[in-house]
């Protein structure tokens, strides 16, 4: 729980984990931390984000200045695509994440990080949550996509293979690229919410950039503290669509099993690749050693 904010520390949450938004709490200097970033990461995502990013901000109205009322925006969202925004006190178990997104329920964390810290993250907050995830629910594709991904906890958990879906997740919402008539553009919260790693993500020579394969993602590692080694890139969200919600996972799960898991960094027999990366980012030692990128 992020002791900083004392809205969160006196609530008791729901049996959903939630909590109430309590938005007229928010302080000056927290809605300032807000506008900060916003007009921050707009200047550095001109050219990199997808079309379907800033359409997103642009129907919820997330430009109006300061931290989002949940209850404004989710009198939006929910007309658009049947999905609302809701406030939990941190992170949450496995099960009741994936009957949240099942239900077309976005968790999203309440506080936001300090003015003096605005590039460190322990946990996912308000501006990465919001920011980062909410605008692509705005897209039928994209929204039914991550319904389809909740629905499919259930079997993962029954399997054992909870890790394998994480890297899904973590591969296409989170650090996710989309190929576009004006080139690749970012698609992932993590990305899109991180000044660095937009353009990391994108112009880095470090990093791999490999086409989306529902299997191989399945099976490779991540980098949960750093930037990302390897970046998958799909054609549209229909294509990541079809290749996940159409698909009985029994089979899937079965083969993962028997099968050694890749390296974040590994390049593989089969991989379409866009760019084969250097690596000389994460073998100097990454962002713990001040390493150089571009």
């Amino acid at each position: 729980m992020p002791v900083q904010d004392p809205v969160i520390a006196e609530q008791t949450p729901a049996a959903d984990h939630t909590i109430d938004q309590c938005w007229d709490r928010y302080s000056p200097e927290e809605h300032g931390v807000w506008d900060t970033l916003y007009k921050r990461q707009m200047k550095v995502l001109q050219g990199r984000a997808a079309p379907e990013h800033f359409k997103g901000l642009e129907l919820l109205n997330l430009n109006e200045g300061g931290i989002p009322d949940f209850r404004r925006m989710n009198e939006k969202l929910e007309k658009l695509t049947g999905w609302t925004v809701v406030a939990v006190h941190g992170l949450i178990p496995n099960d009741v994440f994936f009957d949240h997104l099942a239900n077309r329920r976005f968790v999203a964390g309440r506080f936001i990080r300090d003015a003096d810290k605005l590039d460190y993250l322990p946990e996912p907050d308000i501006f990465h949550d919001v920011f980062g995830h909410v605008p692509l629910l705005t897209q039928p594709v994209f929204a039914d996509y991550m319904q389809a991904y909740g629905k499919g906890g259930a079997k993962a958990e029954k399997h054992g293979m909870i890790e394998n879906l994480t890297r899904l997740y973590w591969y296409t919402v989170e650090f996710g690229l989309i190929n576009t008539p004006e080139g690749q553009r970012i698609y992932g919260a993590g990305i899109v919410s991180s000044q660095s790693e937009s353009v990391f993500a994108l112009e880095g020579r470090s990093p791999n950039r490999v086409h989306f394969d529902l299997e191989r993602v399945m099976r490779t590692d991540y980098r949960y503290d750093d930037f990302q080694q390897t970046y998958f890139v799909i054609n549209s969200y229909e294509e990541l669509m079809e290749a996940t919600a159409g698909q009985d996972f029994d089979p899937i799960y079965t083969r993962l099993k028997g099968q050694n898991d890749f390296k974040a960094s590994d390049i593989v027999d089969g991989d379409k690749v866009y760019t084969q990366g250097t690596q000389e980012y994460a073998k100097a030692g990454g962002l713990a050693k001040g390493a150089k990128w571009v």
